[in-house]
């Protein structure tokens, strides 16, 4: 059937029948939409939005994320064909998911930009669908925790990184992608002892209770124990699950702004993600692919992975608590 549908199969973004199935439109060709999901702001009978907030104003050193939701939507066409591998789930089967598109803002007005992100997420979740965002630098998943945390109160956090984006913002005014992670504990919006940050590998001293899961510490076990670990940690709390690009060693990802030597392979990282069947993800995003350094399409092809094994994450989460797709 796949091969009769791919002989008509074009710009599936904006003319699929139905919310649900699997797409065959050839992936160099068509409107761009990630996992050729339909294209809507009509958020009725929807079950997740995966919305993009293209915003790269507060990095520390190179930029170029701003283009990463484009990069990872054109990157996902790959994996639109087939039910994804290893798992009991199929998200794009099974539940009604759509691309909300990207948020719109006034780039000459940086100051806003937080806020207008918080308020377009929370009216993602006001619909009553959960939410996939693409970045973007890192800055963005505070305003994003900020909307879940109202919805769901105070939240774990699962956070991959290269770096724990936890110095300090007494004043709680900065714009900044090394800092958010301090504001959401500080706010109460995210729970340190019951959160975990995986591939860390540059110092902090400060972890804020926060515990850690080091990239060393990762190499020297096997990727079950560190998923148990995790797990462990979390236990059944409302999780939100960001996935910085950088917590991939620069061999696998090196389109991103601050890389760091000695990170996670992507089996590695795969291997730990289908290892958290289970906990309960009520939110997730993947920030910091920056095409402009990713000469090979690598770091998207990462970006796009990751966002698909968050969709299973969530699908999982939905089916083992009985909630209809």
């Amino acid at each position: 059937m796949a091969l009769e549908d791919a002989k008509t199969e074009v710009d599936g973004a904006f003319t699929r029948a139905g919310l649900k199935g699997l797409a065959f439109e050839a992936t160099y060709a068509g409107a761009l939409s990630f996992l050729r999901r339909s294209y809507t702001k009509d958020l009725r009978g929807v079950d997740l939005a995966v919305t993009g907030i293209p915003f790269d104003s507060s990095v520390t050193n190179r930029p170029g994320t701003r283009f990463g939701p484009r990069a990872i939507r054109e990157a996902s066409t790959l994996q639109a064909f087939d039910p994804p591998y290893g798992w009991d789930v199929s998200p794009l089967e099974d539940h009604a998911i759509v691309d909300y598109g990207d948020l719109a803002f006034d780039y000459g007005k940086v100051s806003s930009v937080p806020a207008a992100i918080e308020a377009h997420i929370a009216g993602i979740l006001g619909a009553g669908a959960a939410v996939l965002t693409l970045g973007g630098d890192h800055s963005i998943s505070h305003p994003v925790i900020r909307a879940h945390a109202a919805k769901y109160g105070p939240l774990s956090l699962i956070q991959f990184d290269a770096h724990t984006d936890t110095w300090a913002d007494d004043d709680f005014d900065r714009i900044d992608h090394g800092t958010m992670f301090y504001k959401a504990v500080k706010q109460g919006l995210v729970v340190p002892e019951r959160s975990v940050q995986v591939g860390i590998r540059t110092v902090n001293d400060d972890t804020l209770g926060v515990h850690i899961i080091d990239a060393p510490e990762v190499h020297d076990a096997r990727m079950a124990d560190v998923a148990a670990r995790i797990r462990g940690i979390v236990g059944d709390n409302p999780v939100y699950l960001s996935f910085d690009i950088d917590a991939l060693d620069p061999a696998f990802a090196p389109g991103t702004g601050t890389p760091v030597w000695g990170g996670l392979s992507s089996a590695q990282a795969a291997a730990i993600l289908r290892g958290l069947k289970g906990i309960n993800v009520v939110g997730m995003d993947v920030v910091e692919v920056s095409p402009a350094y990713d000469t090979t399409g690598a770091t998207a092809i990462a970006g796009a992975h990751v966002a698909m094994e968050l969709l299973c994450l969530w699908a999982h989460n939905r089916q083992a608590r009985g909630q209809a797709g």
